[in-house]
């Protein structure tokens, strides 16, 4: 069926319903006819039985054949099928027209035999079954294209606001990294320019390098201040957010949470210095997240917080079993979870997240980590 056409049958459906009715039509015109095909008015019926075909395409010429084939012959079948479909497509009018004209037309052509008195259940019921069914089949129609489009705008909210926080975690992470490198930068060109002004006693290569090296060093800084200037001003939100400070303790974070009445057991292991800034934002960011989210949607819940640092890998494991939902449960995009997401995948990690059951929830993560970049963030 061709989608032009605005046909919403498929062929396997409307090729029997197009038999049907010119079997029938062509049916009650070999009985009239005496029991002969022989016969104009079989041939007749036959032709209007199969222009119901073309009631998409051309449904005005299909009507007037529906109503010729009432009017001469006195078959309603090619007309049913065309009311129906008039009415599902919201040409009530046209439809109605129809049936008065059929009506009218039979009692005058056939005033002995029409569509009037040839019906024991009466002369419209038929008709207007077929009319309100229509209308039902149209309104249901349009009802799920309505859900359907509904569905398609949800989805593509869904996805904008997926990839809104991810833009924002990028944002986040990017002014993390300029307070961490900032503050390192800054005690590089330190020192050089301290080197510097006793470059008469060094010799001249030396001096030259660290000439180079102090150059080099505030260079970097002001190109970070650009970078994360940029970003502010062309990020998903129009300005950085407040940040967290580059670093802070993860004991810090966890006594903050108790202090707010959150019950949270902790198990730290390995050496946070050993592990490169990033991973140590990362865990931070992490953690912090799901404290909030179990604060929001399990309050009262005792959080257990489980943190290895690597080598070989750094691993974050929040869990909470179920609790009351709190008033601020509301606040909140509800998309953090997927912007870390982000930033795992770019430290080339895992993040999983979900219930766990009775209403529980946990989060974990893993960050790889090699003895090449351990070493860089040392």
């Amino acid at each position: 069926m061709s989608k032009s056409a605005g046909r919403i049958w498929p062929w396997w459906a409307e090729v029997p319903l197009v038999g049907v009715v010119a079997w029938g039509t062509v049916q009650e015109a070999y009985v009239a006819a005496g029991g002969t095909l022989a016969s104009p008015r079989v041939a007749l019926a036959a032709a209007l039985g199969l222009s119901v075909a073309l009631r998409y395409r051309w449904p005005a010429f299909a009507a007037g054949c529906a109503v010729a084939g009432a009017v001469a012959l006195g078959s309603d079948y090619p007309l049913l099928v065309v009311v129906f479909q008039l009415a599902s497509r919201g040409r009530l009018a046209l439809g109605a027209v129809c049936v008065a004209a059929a009506m009218a037309g039979s009692a005058v052509v056939h005033p002995q035999q029409n569509l009037w008195v040839t019906r024991s259940y009466g002369p419209l019921a038929v008709l207007l079954f077929a009319l309100v069914l229509g209308l039902w089949a149209g309104g249901r129609r349009r009802l799920v294209a309505s859900l359907a489009e509904q569905v398609d705008h949800l989805r593509v909210e869904r996805e904008l606001r997926a990839e809104t926080a991810r833009l924002e975690e990028r944002t986040r992470i990017a002014a993390e990294m300029h307070d961490v490198l900032a503050h390192r930068l800054t005690v590089i060109a330190l020192h050089t320019g301290a080197l510097q002004r006793r470059g008469a006693a060094l010799p001249g290569p030396v001096a030259d390098r660290i000439g180079l090296l102090r150059t080099a060093s505030t260079d970097a800084l002001d190109d970070l201040r650009d970078v994360l200037g940029a970003l502010r001003r062309h990020g998903p939100a129009g300005e950085a957010g407040p940040r967290e400070p580059g670093l802070r303790a993860l004991s810090t974070l966890l006594d903050e949470a108790r202090a707010a009445g959150q019950e949270v057991d902790a198990a730290v292991e390995g050496d946070a210095d050993a592990v490169p800034a990033s991973h140590r934002l990362a865990i931070h960011r992490l953690v912090q997240e799901a404290l909030t989210n179990a604060r929001k949607h399990a309050s009262g819940a005792r959080v257990r917080v489980e943190v290895r640092y690597g080598p070989p890998e750094s691993t974050v494991v929040v869990r909470n079993p179920g609790g009351e939902r709190s008033e601020t449960a509301a606040t909140g995009s509800g998309y953090g979870l997927v912007g870390l997401a982000e930033r795992v995948d770019a430290l080339g990690g895992r993040l999983e997240f979900g219930p766990t059951g009775a209403g529980g929830w946990a989060v974990t993560a893993g960050l790889p980590q090699d003895g090449r970049r351990t070493e860089g963030a040392a």
